[in-house]
């Protein structure tokens, strides 16, 4: 058995970062997640991907962002379980700070407070409805990138209307022979900054913007793609040459075993309060994607703050008898 201060769920990049605030306010963390490395999404599906709203950083790949994230955790020796879901969490008593979490690798852990930074929850692609698309998955449609010098001097086509699209064919352009990008509206649903550079670099031929299509069909050998089919709402039809498909067409959320956790949700997300990200559970707090409250962000950076408002109020939740003075990073210093 494990003993803690905070058992933080999920090693994305907000979770990370929980680890951190939690230290400056001399927390210890165990940290689990049912990847085998951590960083969430930003390891799993776009670890090239350029990031450019984090502070101090005009960009940043997220393989980085993930790293210095776990370099600014090391400081204060957080645990971590890996490859392991959470599937139970059970008050000790009625206090709040005291709970048995349990894994699906048999792990048990004995935390005084609970933050949740699973993301999305259990997440997969939204797969878009085509013919034999299971043929072709793996070898020649690709739901995340992990390298982008797989798609050097290759014809690209790129499905989605969202950030991930957009942001992908703007990076690709430069590497890939040809770049597509397929949308059923001509307008993006982009960042407007991510839009005006799309736009600029089909003026100049580098991107081909292929509206308002739909993915219709794929055509190949062997599961290895050689034109993709698309069609207009006329019923017109495209033959695209393609050597790979790229839908970005978003997550499909699975909250898992967190259901059961007698939590408010809001749709698949956890209510909070959101100046303390607490939930409707005394002792339990989300910070992240996965938390909701009226006119929320969902930005890595607004993660950030919320693990450094639940850091707090958990401090303040296991301590109630000692007067918490706020101090910057800067005079304290990290460490003990």
């Amino acid at each position: 058995m494990h003993t803690t201060d905070v058992a933080i769920i999920g090693a994305g990049p907000v979770g990370l970062f929980a680890v951190f605030e939690c230290g400056m306010h001399k927390l210890k963390c165990h940290i689990i997640d049912s990847f085998e490395k951590v960083g969430g999404q930003c390891t799993a599906l776009y670890p090239e991907k350029p990031i450019y709203d984090i502070a101090g950083y005009p960009s940043i790949l997220a393989s980085e962002l993930v790293a210095q994230l776990e370099k600014q955790a090391e400081p204060f020796s957080p645990t971590y379980h890996l490859n392991q879901q959470v599937t139970e969490i059970h008050p000790v008593d009625n206090t709040g700070s005291k709970w048995k979490i349990l894994t699906s690798n048999g792990t048990e852990i004995e935390a005084k407070s609970i933050m949740i930074a699973a993301g999305v929850g259990a997440f997969g692609p939204n797969r878009p409805p085509l013919a034999h698309l299971e043929d072709y998955e793996k070898k020649s449609v690709h739901y995340s990138i992990s390298s982008k010098d797989v798609y050097k001097g290759k014809n690209i086509v790129i499905a989605g209307g969202g950030d991930s699209a957009v942001d992908w064919a703007i990076v690709l352009k430069d590497i890939a022979k040809s770049v597509k990008i397929v949308h059923r509206r001509a307008k993006f649903r982009a960042a407007p900054d991510s839009e005006r550079k799309l736009n600029l670099a089909a003026a100049n031929g580098e991107i081909e913007l292929v509206t308002p299509y739909q993915l219709s069909g794929l055509q190949g050998v062997n599961g290895v793609l050689n034109h993709v089919e698309v069609e207009n709402l006329n019923g017109e039809k495209r033959l695209l040459e393609a050597d790979y498909l790229l839908p970005f067409f978003g997550l499909s959320m699975n909250l898992g075993p967190i259901v059961d956790w007698d939590l408010t949700l809001e749709k698949s997300y956890i209510a909070v309060e959101q100046s303390t990200c607490a939930t409707s559970r005394k002792g339990i707090y989300a910070i992240g994607d996965i938390a909701t409250y009226p006119h929320k962000l969902k930005l890595i950076l607004t993660g950030f703050a919320e693990a450094a408002h639940a850091a707090h109020a958990i401090r303040s939740h296991l301590y109630p008898e000692e007067i918490v003075h706020f101090e910057y990073s800067t005079t304290k210093g990290v460490g003990f």
